[in-house]
């Protein structure tokens, strides 16, 4: 019976006593290139435009001659040498730090020794260049153990998603990237897709290898859009893939030409050094190793995958181990009772513990996943609060601007008022200087008042002043002679007109005339100014819109507010002579000339309304205006033509 009660003890200390050995025997030099971490392998990637034709199973490599005995490995992987010579000087510069380190090519031999006759095994049967069976020393210096700081682990230095996405197991207790068997099978069959995606240009399989494939295709896409060549040599790609190749070709040369350079080539036969058994179901590693009757380091240095004491309970049950080994493990592995293969009590407190590990790394996980929403919630809370202070900065800015602006207008509207109110009064009060002095100038030298030149009947819309000027007289002389209380006179009425025997008093009237003629022209209140009696019903809009002008200038004009009502019988000055300058003034409210009105409807205005308002027919209305047809809305600009007798025009 091969169970020990104390081996787990004696694990420990072996375990430990491998690590110390392993530590001290770790190169100064760099084993594994680090930096930016290989993008993950994508099986659909597929390199569109291939220098050459590809074979699937690359058949068409032609291999190097050698002429030497095929008795050690060294002498089997020269044979299998395919990649073309490189003249390069980055190889050389690879070459000669190799040269300067002698003693780490020796330590590469040692490691690789119990690896290489796998490794020639799996590069022959997948027809690839003898030259890969030495990427493991650019990758891990042939070091299963190898882990780097992009999370490449192994000897071929796969990462996790890379090495699942071939089948390595990657879990609490078994590590397929570290399994020197699983691992050396995933990496040739990569680098067979490589090739053949690359249609044999190795460099650029090799690469790809190095930096991803994507990567790769985007420098060759690079450089066929700037119309540079597309070979590995002339790709713009990160320093450490730009040694990668080199490395490789360099040590590759080396192995090749060892005389030449002076490097002894260890003996190792080209046998194979160990052979995969498996165990079928779960083995503690202590117990395996005494069952094969070799210490506990050896063992391990050939099965690294195994992260714990034991193989996985659901697999990998595969083992490595020495050829001349083999014998004796599988008759010990048969003489051993099934529930002696692991420690019960130790393998529970392992699950246990792997439990406790499991739960404590999820309420790890939910705990950080809680800060972080909670982080995302208080970083969103504040984008909010900082967004609502900037909105309302805004406004309160668009407010004092609309403020500033209202109150701008104002004091524009006050001030134009103002000078409007000046202006008005100065004209009135020249006007009044002129009608002063001319009557006075007509007074002094009028030679007879009471003598008549003849009668004048007064016309619609004339004023005392204009007839006086036409007649070459005075207001005062026209009051005088026909006996009127006042200055206004109505339409129709017959007027004595006293006579001027004097010329130079009339040539002096007619200069005064002329004068006050001149400044009524420039003035806001024009002689021909008319009368509206105001009828039962009218408001300053209808008024305002018989005479084609605006309910403000009417109102000016009259010295009232455009909010006051008016009278019926009421008089309001309309300014101008319009097309109603021969009637009367009282008869300007019931003239029946035909005119057109435009008017914009309003909000709740609807057809019959406007007919009414207006006195036409809504067949009318329609003939006027083709837009009804298609209904009526607010802001439509209506044509209404009417006479001048409807009561609410």
């Amino acid at each position: 019976m091969y169970f020990n009660s104390n081996r787990l003890t004696g694990f420990l200390l072996v375990l430990a006593s491998l690590i110390a050995v392993g530590c001290s025997e770790t190169p100064n030099e760099p084993i594994v290139i680090e930096g930016v971490p290989p993008v993950a392998y994508r099986s659909d990637f597929k390199y569109k435009q291939l220098n050459k034709p590809y074979n699937s199973n690359l058949s068409n490599i032609k291999r190097k001659a050698y002429s030497g005995a095929h008795d050690t490995v060294w002498g089997r992987m020269l044979s299998l040498y395919a990649l073309p010579e490189v003249s390069n000087e980055r190889v050389d510069r690879q070459l000669n730090w190799y040269l300067d380190h002698p003693d780490y090519i020796a330590r590469i031999q040692e490691r690789a020794a119990p690896y290489m006759h796998l490794i020639l095994d799996e590069i022959e049967a997948k027809n690839l260049p003898g030259e890969l069976a030495l990427l493991p020393v650019v990758e891990s210096a042939f070091i299963a153990e190898a882990y780097s700081r992009s999370d490449a682990s192994g000897l071929w230095q796969f990462i996790p998603a890379t090495g699942r996405l071939f089948g390595l197991k990657q879990n609490s207790w078994y590590d397929g990237r570290r399994d020197v068997y699983a691992s050396t099978k995933a990496a040739t069959s990569f680098l067979q897709d490589l090739g053949e995606t690359f249609g044999g240009d190795w460099c650029l399989a090799l690469a790809s290898y190095n930096f991803g494939k994507g990567n790769i295709g985007k420098a060759i896409d690079r450089n066929e859009y700037n119309g540079r060549p597309t070979d590995y040599w002339s790709l713009d790609l990160p320093q450490e893939t730009e040694d990668y190749v080199p490395r490789l070709l360099a040590i590759a040369k080396l192995f090749a030409n060892a005389d030449k350079y002076n490097i002894p080539l260890q003996r190792i036969p080209n046998q194979a050094y160990c052979a995969v058994v498996n165990v079928g179901s779960q083995l503690d590693l202590d117990v395996a190793a005494e069952m094969a009757d070799m210490p506990l380091k050896s063992f391990l240095k050939l099965n690294p995958g195994f992260k714990k004491e034991s193989t996985a309970p659901e697999g990998p049950h595969h083992l490595l181990l020495p050829v001349t080994r083999l014998q004796k493990f599988k008759e010990n592995l048969a003489q051993l009772p099934y529930e002696e293969r692991v420690d019960q009590r130790k393998h529970e407190e392992e699950l246990f513990a792997e439990r406790q590990r499991l739960a404590e790394q999820q309420r790890a996980d939910r705990e950080r996943r809680e800060e972080q929403m909670q982080a995302q919630r208080e970083r969103r809370e504040e984008q909010q609060q900082a967004q609502r202070q900037r909105l309302e900065e805004q406004r309160d800015v668009q407010k004092e601007r609309r403020a500033e602006l209202l109150a701008q207008n104002q004091r524009q509207q006050a001030e134009a008022e103002r000078k409007k109110r000046d202006a008005q009064l100065l004209a009135q009060s020249r006007r009044e200087k002129q009608d002063k002095q001319h009557e006075q100038l007509v007074h002094n030298r009028h030679d007879d008042d009471s003598s008549f030149t003849g009668r004048y009947k007064v016309r619609a819309g004339e004023t005392l002043s204009a007839i006086a000027s036409r007649h070459h007289t005075t207001v005062k002389a026209l009051r005088q002679a026909n006996h009127l209380a006042a200055n206004s006179v109505n339409s129709g009425t017959v007027l004595h007109v006293p006579a001027s025997r004097n010329a130079e008093v009339i040539a002096e009237i007619k200069a005064v005339a002329k004068e006050v003629k001149k400044e009524a022209k420039n003035s806001n209140k024009p002689e021909n100014s008319r009368f509206y009696t105001v009828q039962k019903g009218d408001t300053f809009w209808n008024v305002s819109q018989r005479f084609s002008l605006t309910p403000k200038t009417l109102a000016e004009w009259n010295g009232m507010s455009i909010k006051g009502a008016l009278r019926s019988g009421q008089r309001l000055v309309v300014k101008g002579g319009g097309s109603s300058h021969s009637q009367p003034p009282q008869q300007l409210a019931s003239s029946s000339s035909t005119r057109l009105i435009h008017y914009t409807v309003k909000k709740g205005d609807t057809l019959t309304q406007i007919c009414k308002k207006f006195g036409v027919s809504a067949g009318d209305l329609r003939k006027s205006n083709s837009d009804l047809g298609k209904g009526l809305r607010s802001g439509l600009k209506l044509k209404i033509v009417t006479d001048g007798s409807h009561p609410t025009i």
